[in-house]
């Protein structure tokens, strides 16, 4: 009878792997729902900073990509909602193609068409456009001789009275003045807002983005998506509130001055303006 260790406690330990491996690392859909959660937004909120219906957001939280209409619809959302709470889109993205078979095989393209196979289909004369033509062309010919007849007349009567005949100066056409541009809404005309109401400017000057409005009542003014170069103005006797779905390309004059907020661009605001000096709420 031996006495001593046996062969399996002589086999080496099994290393721990550094960091999480591949299978611990959280899907797509829970990597979303934890970076909503950690930046504090609903599900509400992220469909509309993102325009993404929110059963479509539930079912991606949920790794239910099937309500997407396929992959490519599945990697635009993903793409979005990553940016909506802050996530890198491309290790989302890398996650999701592991798990669903990489990306889609390009479609070839159609072969051209040869162009012997196309051939001209052969049309006889058109008489009917030639006799309508040569109609035109007799017709134009004796109205033009009728006239030049009757000047040369008028001439020949002129000289004959001693009027020297006098070349018709033709008439120096007047310029046209230009149409005066459009004016666009300037500042001052926001200045200019009454003094007992709320008045908002919303312009997108660094990109596109999506916004809503709404009164103190809690009526909606506007909700929709405003591109670069757009400007929407609000005003309300108390109190406007606004969502930006990306404010870091929107530019805000309230009652007359224009705010510095240093927004963030992707950053989704939530901000409330009352009357006289511009004050966040």
């Amino acid at each position: 009878m031996s006495i001593g260790n046996s062969p399996e406690d002589e086999r080496p330990f099994d290393t721990v792997p550094d960091g999480p491996s591949e299978e611990d690392r959280p899907s797509v859909g829970t990597a979303l729902r934890r970076a909503r959660i950690d930046a504090g937004l609903t599900i509400d909120d992220v469909s509309s900073a993102t325009r993404v219906r929110i059963a479509i957001v539930r079912a991606i939280e949920a790794d239910d990509f099937a309500p997407c209409g396929g992959a490519v619809y599945a990697r635009g959302h993903i793409r979005t909602l990553a940016r909506a709470v802050r996530l890198d889109p491309d290790r989302l993205l890398a996650r999701f193609e592991s798990e669903h078979g990489g990306r889609p095989a390009p479609t070839p393209a159609a072969p051209l068409f040869e162009a012997e196979r196309i051939r001209p289909e052969r049309r006889g004369p058109n008489w009917t456009a030639a006799m309508v033509a040569a109609i035109v062309a007799v017709v134009g010919f004796v109205g033009f001789t009728v006239v030049k007849g009757g000047d040369d007349g008028a001439d020949k009567a002129n000289l004959a009275e001693g009027a020297e005949p006098s070349a018709s100066a033709p008439a120096s056409a007047k310029p046209e003045k230009p149409a005066a541009p459009k004016p666009d809404p300037t500042d001052s005309a926001i200045a200019a807002a009454p003094q007992d109401k709320v008045t908002v400017k919303v312009s997108a000057t660094d990109g596109r983005s999506w916004i809503s409005a709404k009164d103190h009542s809690g009526r909606l003014l506007f909700d929709g998506l405003l591109k670069q170069g757009d400007s929407k103005t609000f005003q309300d006797n108390d109190r406007i509130n606004l969502v930006l779905g990306d404010a870091g390309a929107i530019q805000l004059y309230v009652n007359g001055k224009k705010i510095e907020d240093d927004f963030r661009p992707g950053a989704v605001e939530r901000l409330t303006y009352t009357k006289g000096d511009p004050q966040t709420g």
